[in-house]
């Protein structure tokens, strides 16, 4: 049996697993502009056999109130929709999107969070497996039988904006994975107010990958051992503009054998809702 996929997998060795009993493909596409692009290009080509996953449905609850731009889903919502796309325990998952994998690295996290350790992300995503010429087919999903779930997310690696001051107040670690220019508060295309939270340190999620794909094992363990300094995995938290992009370094973090991190589920957007909090502007 193949040994699970637990944090990335390459195009070629996918393809060659393709139409395994045991294997759920999760299509993550999703533009912010155009929210229902994502759909729409799932119903052109996908991956053979994958199912689609919304980041605004699926993947987020608009439901709730507070909790940044894309909050963090309750688990009984996220055991539905796993059920929904029939994935249980023993099923291997595979995310992937058609950008750098931020998107797929929040369905992967949810994953993670909620005690599925049979995931991983699509390295190079969907524009990767078309260049190499991969099968692809079109249509909607396929009829594909419901089951119940019942995981409970892992709270100790979900932090609010209070934990997260806790955090900082007690000497830890928390790195901002936004571009440098929204970090500064140079500008601030989304959220209302830019800037960073203060104490909080940067490092774009981009610089994890090279020409769309992430960078080897050994070099991530490098630069995020540089990061962190003295620093533990553990006691480290990451956050972006609404908690999606930070997925992006936990994974790495993973991949890199740095396991452990949190996540501030609000982040940014979630920060700057109580105006009382302070924000602080250019470099940490």
């Amino acid at each position: 049996m193949t040994a699970p996929w637990t944090t990335l997998v390459d195009a070629g060795t996918l393809a060659g697993e393709l139409g395994r009993d045991d294997l759920v493909i999760l299509d993550c596409r999703f533009s912010l502009a155009a929210p229902e692009d994502g759909p729409a290009a799932y119903a052109e080509s996908h991956l053979p056999g994958a199912r689609y996953a919304h980041l605004d449905r699926d993947l987020s609850d608009h439901r709730k109130q507070g909790g940044g731009r894309h909050p963090w889903p309750d688990a009984d919502a996220f055991n539905a929709r796993l059920g929904d796309w029939g994935v249980t325990a023993a099923h291997q998952v595979v995310a992937y999107d058609d950008g750098d994998g931020a998107h797929a690295a929040r369905l992967w996290f949810l994953l993670r969070a909620i005690g599925h350790q049979r995931a991983a992300v699509l390295d190079g995503g969907w524009a990767h497996w078309m260049a190499l010429g991969l099968p692809t087919e079109t249509g909607t999903q396929r009829d594909i039988t419901r089951v119940a779930r019942d995981g409970r997310f892992d709270a100790a690696r979900l932090l609010d904006a209070a934990q997260v001051q806790a955090h900082l107040a007690g000497g830890g670690m928390l790195v901002d994975a936004r571009a440098r220019e929204r970090f500064r508060g140079d500008v601030e295309p989304i959220d209302r107010v830019g800037g960073h939270v203060p104490g909080a340190v940067n490092r774009p999620y981009a610089a994890n990958l090279v020409e769309g794909r992430f960078k080897p094992r050994e070099q991530l363990a490098g630069e995020f051992a540089e990061l962190l300094d003295e620093h533990d995995a553990s006691n480290t938290v990451v956050m972006c503009g609404s908690g999606v992009t930070a997925c992006h370094h936990l994974l790495a973090m993973e991949y890199a054998g740095l396991p452990g991190a949190k996540l501030f589920t609000g982040s940014w957007s979630g920060w700057i809702e109580d105006p009382a909090r302070p924000v602080a502007k250019g470099d940490a």
